[in-house]
């Protein structure tokens, strides 16, 4: 039907958003209900939006499909490499016995040979001789493996290429060319690839298979190994953006991402001074060279201390670093002790009271509007969202929700497809962290400056596009959310990811997304979290990014001045800064540098898909290698800072810890059905994400107003209370919340049971803590 090339720039584009919204919930009876002129706008919004959505989703199922047959093929080489080494060992032990003899130089070389046949014998050197193999292709057999899947991959790759129309930027022309031969020759049904079909795209590694077959005239054997190289330069470009389908959006040309030269001029002066960056390089570049050896030196004065014990950093005697793990922190008995003390009077209350009691304060149900426009809301409104969304928050799905609380499944069914989606759960979780935000004690956990993202793995029940294999996590298959989670304890943002994708490329999403009060400053990561590309853009969007790098002494640093004179300044650190950063080639792309940060701060692009195609890139054009030299040279001034102070390091591990404890309040929440989730499609994998991060919020923000009210009631019976332990309090358990048992959704009842300013009663102290 050709649906993605429809034409709807004349309807603005939330109006196409929620036209499609609306379309994709409609029945064929309430669609044919509706006047021509509604009804007719309905339908091909839905269409022009499903048909991008289609497009989108088969290019990423082409790039599965081989990438999993890669995968495969790479596993089956190390698996023959392994087989060839151990087959080898006997030839490795004659060669031992063999060299000493050739390298003696008191054993004339008349008797060399005579001498090894006597000590080795004939027998074992013959059997040697006949367990000889062939040299290893470049790739060590890969492209080989791969083309036991030549078949298997036939069967869909000519139906992709003759469907998409793919369009190649600067640099890929012989690789365009290439799949428009491999198109002509799928249609023609021919076998032989033409004396003239392009091989300049074909890497290096997997050029010999290619020599090889045209030496043996083995026609067959280049059709197979071209055709290979072909889908794999194409799936890399596709990734890279060096290929790209002009009608998709995930897989649109990279430009189009950006603001246009003319659009950027009317926005450079008013992002620069948002991020607090020079519109001149050579001013940045020099901000950068005086952070650079501040840091430097801080890190000179710690490598520089001859009494550093071994638990600091230090230099070893061939003037490596030496990054010790930090001891565990030392947490007060007094921090435990009070928290247990808190425990035993909060009160006790079901999942469902709690946030009929939370919607009370923050009104976050109000959030959750209906899909097709602002709509009568009844009664029992309040209470159908509450069961649904602890239906998707505990994984007990909608028919076992509806056996316990009582509700029918259709109410249910009706109420998710209506009410349920990603921004209005958006919304709603942002109303609770603007609360908890707000609340007095959450100051003592934090300012909400520092935040910290990270992967929680759960397991998949069934066929998903997004579930794959890992048997470090999974038995069968699974998926990942990634959570950016704010030094008070609360999650802001979620995102469903393949398992497998680097969750680098999703740092920045949900911070430039941010719709939340939380004055985010500075970011915290492991390690699976960095990329030179997230440093970067970090520092030039004005804020920091603080990760904990594993191995950061075996990184390569960088300097901005000649080695002699680095030295010269700091003679034990200076060593260490071993590269120069290419200022030049910063200085030339420092306004399409602004320009790529400016759109992404500004909403014009989505942050995940820059990264993930700057990082991709293989080609390495002029503003991926200058964005990864400025992002060297910030990754140069973190490190220095990171290592100089230890007091720093505590605090970017205490973040990610508090990561760590809701990943485990969110595991005890999500119980039903062994945590595994049941949904096949993103959307509906996303919209249960969202409900099991707003009940784990509601859980926290529930919890720190209990803890300081009280923590108010025993400083008013004359009891002491440090502020300085709360820090070490978290409000990341569920002690005082049941999950389980029969789920009673009853909102008037429930609000009956609070005092006149709306909170319930805390428990009495047992005797011996009275």
């Amino acid at each position: 039907m050709d649906a993605h090339t429809l034409d709807l720039a004349s309807l603005p584009a939330e109006r196409r958003r929620f036209l499609a919204v609306v379309g994709r919930r409609l029945t064929a009876q309430s669609l044919d209900r509706r006047e021509p002129q509604r009804r007719h706008p309905i339908l091909l919004t839905v269409l022009s939006q499903s048909a991008a959505d289609v497009l989108d989703e088969v290019i990423s199922l082409f790039d599965q499909a081989v990438s999993a047959r890669e995968f495969r093929a790479r596993i089956k080489m190390r698996d023959e490499l392994a087989a060839r080494a151990a087959a080898g060992e006997g030839r490795q032990a004659l060669l031992d016995e063999i060299l000493p003899v050739l390298v003696d130089a008191g054993i004339e070389d008349e008797v060399v040979g005579a001498l090894l046949r006597n000590t080795i014998g004939m027998d074992r050197l013959r059997a040697a001789l006949a367990q000889a193999t062939g040299r290893l292709p470049r790739d060590n057999g890969h492209l080989a493996m791969l083309d036991n899947s030549y078949s298997y991959l036939r069967q869909f790759t000519p139906d992709v290429l003759k469907a998409i129309s793919f369009t190649g930027g600067t640099g890929v022309e012989a690789l365009m060319e290439a799949v428009a031969i491999l198109k002509k020759l799928n249609a023609d049904g021919a076998r032989k690839v033409p004396d003239h079909a392009p091989t300049d795209f074909v890497p290096a590694k997997w050029a010999g298979y290619l020599e090889q077959a045209t030496r043996d005239r083995d026609v067959t054997a280049y059709r197979h190994f071209w055709e290979l190289t072909v889908l794999l330069s194409l799936r890399d470009g596709l990734r890279s953006g060096d290929v790209y389908v002009p009608s998709s959006r995930r897989y649109a040309d990279p430009a189009s991402y950006l603001f246009t030269a003319a659009q950027w001029e009317g926005q450079r002066e008013q992002f620069c001074q948002l991020v607090g960056k020079p519109t001149d390089a050579r001013l940045a570049l020099h901000g950068c060279k005086e952070e650079l050896a501040a840091a430097v030196g801080d890190l000179e004065k710690v490598l520089g201390n001859r009494k550093a014990g071994t638990g600091e950093v230090r230099l070893s005697p061939e003037g490596e670093l030496i990054i010790p793990p930090l001891s565990a922190e030392d947490i007060p008995a007094e921090a435990a002790e009070l928290k247990e003390e808190l425990s035993e009077l909060l009160p006790l209350a079901p999942i469902a009271s709690l946030l009929v009691e939370l919607d009370r304060r923050t009104g976050f149900l109000d959030c959750l509007t209906h899909a097709g426009g602002k709509q009568t809301r009844s009664p029992e409104l309040k209470r159908n969202l509450l069961a649904v969304l602890i239906a998707n928050a505990t994984n007990l799905g909608l028919v076992r929700m509806a056996e316990a609380c009582g509700i029918s499944y259709d109410i249910l069914a009706w109420t998710q497809e209506w009410y349920i989606r990603e921004e209005t759960l958006a919304a709603a979780n942002a109303a609770i962290v603007n609360y908890h935000h707000r609340l007095p004690l959450t100051q003592a956990f934090g300012g909400g400056t520092l935040t910290s993202s990270d992967g929680q793995r759960f397991p998949v029940k069934g066929k998903s596009t997004t579930a794959r294999a890992m048997k470090k996590y999974f038995a069968g298959r699974g998926l990942s959310t990634y959570t950016h989670v704010s030094d008070q304890h609360t999650t802001f943002g979620t995102k469903v990811i393949v398992v497998t994708r680097r969750e680098a490329h999703y740092v920045l999403d949900e911070i430039m997304g941010n719709k939340t009060d939380l004055p985010i400053t500075e970011h915290a990561t492991d390690t699976h979290g960095v990329t030179l590309v997230n440093f970067a853009l970090f520092d030039l969007v004005g804020m920091q990014l603080s990760p904990r790098i594993r191995d950061l002494g075996k990184i390569t640093l960088y300097r901005m001045d000649p080695q002699r004179d680095v030295n010269n300044a700091w003679p034990v650190a200076g060593p260490l800064l071993t590269q120069k950063i290419n200022m030049g080639l910063i200085e030339e792309n420092w306004d399409d540098l602004l320009r790529l940060a400016g759109s992404i701060k500004f909403g014009h692009a989505t942050a995940s898909l820059i990264v993930g195609k700057l990082s991709a890139s293989s080609r390495q054009n002029t503003l991926a290698a200058a964005l990864k030299e400025y992002g060297a040279l910030r990754r140069t001034i973190y490190a220095a800072r990171y290592l100089a102070d230890e007091t720093y390091r505590r605090k970017i591990a205490r973040q990610l810890n508090k990561g760590e404890s809701l990943h485990s309040l969110r595991r005890s929440l999500l119980y039903a059905h062994e945590g595994a989730i049941r949904h096949r499609h993103l959307a509906a994998q996303t919209e249960q994400a969202w409900c099991l991060t707003l009940l784990t919020n509601a859980v926290v923000t529930w919890t720190t107003e209990y803890y300081g009210l009280a923590i108010a009631q025993m400083r008013a019976e004359g009891r002491a209370v440090d502020d300085e332990l709360l820090a070490h309090i978290s409000p990341a358990h569920s002690e005082n919340v049941n999950f389980f048992g029969t789920i009673n959704v009853e909102v008037d009842t429930e609000l009956a049971k609070l005092d006149p300013a709306g909170y319930r009663p805390l428990r009495p102290r047992r005797p011996e803590n009275a």
